[in-house]
């Protein structure tokens, strides 16, 4: 049996004069994440540009959602966008969804 999958999105404002926030004002981190093992399996944020996209995909996917505070401490050391702060709340806020789907005990069907 395939273990259970659950999609959780986070968003944080972005700061102005940056060219995210004149198109999104946000910035949405969306995350699909294995229940069972905590594995981010897929990984996607709203930043403009695809290189920006792709390199905090590459930093996030493989991880694990227990290991949070090591994932925001990596984009801290190599992501150094303006939107650094704003992908590590919407990050944070994933991490909170995914903690609040696991205390209803893998009722993610409804």
């Amino acid at each position: 049996m395939k273990a259970k999958q659950i999609f959780v999105t986070g968003y944080a404002k972005l700061p102005q004069g940056i060219t995210a926030a004149e198109l999104y004002s946000v910035i949405a981190v969306g995350l699909v994440v294995d229940m069972g093992s905590g594995e981010i399996i897929e990984a996607d944020c709203s930043l403009v540009t695809e290189t920006g996209r792709r390199f905090v995909k590459q930093i996030i996917e493989g991880k694990n959602m227990k290991d949070i505070e090591l994932i925001t401490e990596e984009i801290k050391g190599r992501y150094f966008g303006n939107a650094k702060k704003a992908i590590i709340s919407a990050l944070k806020m994933c991490a909170e969804k995914y903690q609040a789907a696991m205390a209803e005990d893998f009722n993610v069907d409804s």
